[in-house]
């Protein structure tokens, strides 16, 4: 090679590799770098075959650092942890005080953080960058959340503004999200969101298919359907290509014969966890999380529904005839409702923690960059931006005026979806939590007073009253073993 190169990338799995082919394509000279050689030239020579693309590889950290022009902008699509850290000790030895590391993995925050400070003693620029968008979005334009040193962001903005997805109303889906590790929050927040929209697109796939009976051949033609309208969204999307792949290995439909055990990497954990440390109700991402739990038993699954099989469940339903048109419509009104309150719950949680963090963080923003390239990317994604930019300290998405019109709208056919699914014995976990959900936080009083009151019955608790100021204790016990006039 001859002149430096703009910026490295270090880790070539399918994401890092990609994204150096993206960020290449768009007229930036890019170093890689990987443990292993092969990987290396796989990525040279795809770039070669995809247009003699500026891509240039290096099996040496020092050659690979030295090849950057300074400031050096280097970005890691590596496994989070440890590994990480190991990536970062190798390559900060050849890197000099202006030069910057971006993270690009799905990295817990207080690590990314940790990072910043380590290497600002050193004199390096530290960023914490959510890349979500999976391999496509990585090679044609991912939604970036990078936070961290606002200058160091500043140096590469170029570049990542080039290789974001391009949305045309609203711009790259790019932005600086905020100090120390919100890049990181925000992607964990979204992945969280990702769980809860994917729990309940499989619930609504259930009921269709359990209580309705459809077909996949149906059930393709209705998420293709949804997809015009207000639930058009990259996750609705490709539900409806997957029920039209045909299995290469047998007969049938391939979604029929996929093991249902679901996977995770963690970030929905933290999702849960973190929403239940700062008292932020997410119950809808949680039932979602529980569901993958729950998933992984097959074994025990089995043996239950062979325990349990002599119970007559939705006996009635199975002596009526379901109206199939009526029950796609209710589902799509249910699941429509329901993810509002997934993304309500999100919103809260990265509120909760830009607040306790002083990150001062944009929801609009935030919003607007998830409208394109990521895997929650929706059409009523533009809706959450303008409800946000229309009342910045919206206490939820529930309660902008356009959404509590959409709900009540939908109340009704959600309640009939929830109550079809629980008389036919169909776990719907995310629609029931989320309707749940829903009808606590409209009610202006809720039997919590009577939780209050064990509370101060069997511990001491205090409780406060509703017809006067202060903390109140009383001897419930007492008054209780008092013999009665």
């Amino acid at each position: 090679m001859g002149a430096p190169t703009r910026i490295g990338l270090a880790g070539l799995g399918v994401m890092g590799e990609n994204f150096a082919l993206n960020i290449a394509e768009k007229g930036f000279p890019i170093s890689v770098y990987n443990i292993t050689t092969p990987r290396i030239d796989e990525t040279v020579e795809r770039a070669k075959r995809e247009g003699n693309l500026p891509v240039y590889g290096f099996s040496d950290p020092e050659a690979f650092v030295r090849s950057i022009q300074r400031p050096r902008f280097i970005i890691l699509l590596i496994k989070a942890g440890s590994p990480v850290d190991q990536t970062i000790k190798t390559l900060s030895v050849f890197m000099d005080k202006g030069d910057c590391i971006i993270d690009g993995g799905n990295e817990w925050y207080e690590n990314t953080e940790r990072r910043e400070r380590e290497m600002a003693e050193l004199g390096i620029s530290y960023l914490g960058m959510g890349v979500s968008g999976g391999e496509e979005g990585a090679r044609c334009g991912p939604s970036l959340m990078p936070g961290g040193s606002a200058e160091a962001y500043k140096n590469v903005e170029d570049i990542l503004l080039k290789v974001a997805a391009q949305v045309p109303e609203s711009g790259p889906c790019v932005t600086y999200i905020g100090e120390g590790g919100s890049g990181n929050f925000v992607k964990m927040v979204h992945n969280g969101i990702e769980y809860g929209d994917m729990q309940l697109i499989a619930e609504a796939y259930d009921v269709l298919k359990s209580v309705g009976k459809l077909s996949n051949e149906e059930l393709q033609e209705v998420f293709l359907e949804w997809n015009k309208g207000e639930l058009l969204s990259f996750l609705i999307e490709i539900t409806g290509e997957i029920f039209g792949i045909k299995d290469d290995k047998g007969n049938g439909f391939l979604v029929d014969k996929v093991l249902d055990k679901t996977g995770m990497k963690g970030t929905g954990k933290w999702t849960v966890q973190q929403a239940a440390d700062l008292s932020i109700a997410a119950p809808t991402i949680a039932s979602s999380l529980d569901s993958r739990f729950l998933s992984g038993l097959k074994e025990e699954r089995v043996e239950a529904a062979r325990i349990f099989n002599s119970i007559e469940i939705g006996d009635v339903l199975e002596k009526q005839t379901v109206d199939k048109k009526r029950l796609v419509e209710d589902v799509r009104k249910a699941l429509y409702a329901s993810k509002i309150c997934s993304y309500a719950q999100g919103m809260n949680l990265i509120r909760a923690k830009s607040i306790e963090k002083g990150w001062n963080l944009k929801l609009g923003e935030i919003a607007r960059i998830w409208k394109g390239g990521c895997i929650i990317r929706a059409v009523f994604l533009d809706r959450i931006k303008k409800a946000y930019d229309r009342s910045p300290d919206l206490a939820s998405l529930l309660v902008d005026p356009e959404f509590a019109k959409e709900v009540i709208d939908r109340q009704s056919a959600w309640r009939r979806v929830v109550c079809l699914a629980i008389n036919a014995g169909i776990s719907a976990p995310g629609m029931t939590s989320s309707l749940a959900y829903f009808d606590t936080y409209r009610r202006e009083s809720l039997p919590a007073n009577l939780v209050q009151a064990q509370r101060d019955y069997f511990g001491a608790h205090t409780y406060e009253r509703i017809d006067m100021p202060g903390s109140f204790h009383t001897e419930w016990f007492k008054i209780a073993k008092q013999p009665r006039r």
